[in-house]
């Protein structure tokens, strides 16, 4: 898990004096994690989707880089009953952190040594094959245990879980296996997320269709375990892909995918990205400035160094593209963004100095940058953004 620091002003100083030998988080560039804003997403989205719905709160990539231990804790408090992670590190690290809620494996585990401490700390491993299935069968008889598992079925996704048109058959091997409990089914959606002006809503259907085609044929099976389907987008999209439970990622955090509208879904974006000026400097008109001289000043100019770079999360392909907020006014970034730094041209503001705050994401007063700016700039998408922020960043939870 990424580093976190809980507090309310500021973890490390007493009286306004630092304790010894610890620095602000604050130094120079940081994460701000709101736990009372994906709490209250959480409880947003369990009242959208009712109660006899159940909401899985996805925090795998350390809870989309604000910090699975604060996510999870945060949504579990607004209403989620499970979690779901992609590895199994992120499963243990969770459950090292003292939470006993269901957890699922999103992800394949494949052999003995991940699939042992996968029942050992009570995790659900997600089963595309007969061969898993098979190995957890052998760990959980060797140790007399009962080894809960999910089975995916891939409608057209064609990434993990086995074929819609072998899924019957491969459920009922795990049936057959005496040490494997199945406590659920789910399939995952490929373009949910889609505009319905493309074919996205063809192949939601589809999939759809294949989805219940199998649940048809399971009759009486069904009823004993968890049907999920529905992603962010597939969750927002229609009720009718909910099912017994919805697996949620990117709306917990306070975003809504792109196509998808809901005015009355109140979400509250929980991550602020905040860097401090490290250095100010005046320059004659035509100097070049940072790698590649991509900018040159076409003036006389006022030029302010933020310490954030490419190396924590703020992409190269951004250079030159965005402004970031600081006394709630929109400040230019010019040249290229550097692994640890980037420029900001503060000509028009002459006020600014250094050790202000600036903010790259988020609000500040009544202006924001929302990383769906980001993404559109750089080709990308929201998910790669909030994931995209690295270790050395701090995470202060608010």
């Amino acid at each position: 898990m990424q580093n976190l620091f809980t507090a309310s002003i500021s973890p490390l100083w007493n009286n306004g004096q630092p304790d010894q030998g610890k620095i602000d988080p604050r130094q120079r560039a940081w994460l701000e994690v709101d736990s009372a804003a994906i709490q209250h997403n959480a409880r947003a989205l369990k009242t959208y989707i009712g109660k006899k719905c159940i909401l899985m709160a996805v925090v795998k990539a350390d809870g989309y880089g604000h910090g699975a231990k604060t996510v999870a804790s945060a949504a579990l408090k607004g209403g989620a009953s499970c979690l779901g992670v992609a590895t199994l590190q992120e499963g243990i690290e969770l459950r090292e952190c003292g939470l006993i809620c269901p957890i699922l494996i999103l992800g394949n585990l494949t052999n003995i040594e991940e699939l042992g401490p996968c029942l050992d700390w009570d995790l659900m491993p997600t089963l595309s094959s007969a061969r898993e299935a098979l190995l957890c069968q052998n760990i959980a008889e060797s140790r007399r245990r009962k080894f809960k598992v999910h089975v995916k079925v891939d409608t057209g996704m064609t990434r993990l879980g086995c074929d819609f048109i072998d899924a019957f058959e491969f459920i009922e091997v795990i049936k057959s296996l005496r040490n494997l409990v199945l406590k659920g089914i789910y399939s995952h959606l490929a373009l949910a997320d889609g505009d319905v002006s493309t074919d996205a809503e063809a192949i939601t259907s589809l999939q759809k269709q294949r989805f219940e085609s199998l649940l048809n044929n399971l009759q009486g099976t069904k009823d004993s375990i968890c049907i999920h389907f529905a992603n962010s987008s597939g969750t927002l999209r229609d009720s009718k892909l909910h099912y017994d439970m919805v697996r949620v990622g990117l709306a917990l955090y306070g975003y809504l995918p792109r196509f998808l509208h809901k005015e009355s879904l109140d979400l509250k974006p929980a991550m602020k990205v905040k860097a401090k000026v490290s250095f100010v400097r005046n320059v004659p008109t035509n100097t070049g400035v940072g790698y590649g001289h991509q900018f040159i000043t076409d003036k006389d100019s006022r030029l302010a160094v933020v310490g954030i770079g490419y190396a924590d999360g703020v992409s190269r392909s951004l250079s030159g593209r965005i402004s970031v907020l600081c006394q709630e006014k929109f400040v230019p970034q010019v040249g290229a963004i550097a692994m640890d730094q980037l420029v900001l041209d503060i000509s028009n503001h002459p006020e600014i100095k250094v050790g202000d705050v600036v903010t790259l994401l988020g609000e500040d007063g009544d202006q924001k940058i929302d990383p769906q700016q980001w993404s559109d700039i750089s080709g990308s998408i929201v998910w790669e953004v909030l994931c995209g922020f690295k270790n050395r960043l701090p995470r202060l939870v608010i």
